[in-house]
């Protein structure tokens, strides 16, 4: 089975974020990630407000498996989002 695309909106300072590329490391999971807070100018402007889009509170990490939406470090609903 293919994984889905991954991609995680974190901030590098962040323990629940570190924790999720962790996790999805130990998972041998491919995975994109942005940290926001080490963006300037427009293009932080532009990533925080897709962020928004997808998770209005705007925290982290907002995590993008497939088609569906986490916030925050949830093992059990990245698992279960990875079919693993």
């Amino acid at each position: 089975m293919e994984q889905p695309y991954v991609k995680i909106f974190s901030l590098s300072t962040c323990s629940h974020c570190k924790a999720t590329k962790k996790f999805l490391g130990d998972c041998v999971v491919k995975y994109d990630f942005v940290d926001v807070d080490q963006l300037q100018g427009e293009e932080r402007s532009a990533i925080l407000k897709d962020i928004k889009k997808l998770n209005p509170k705007c925290s982290f990490p907002t995590i993008i498996i497939g088609e569906e939406i986490i916030v925050g470090y949830k093992e059990d609903k990245i698992k279960e989002a990875l079919g693993l």
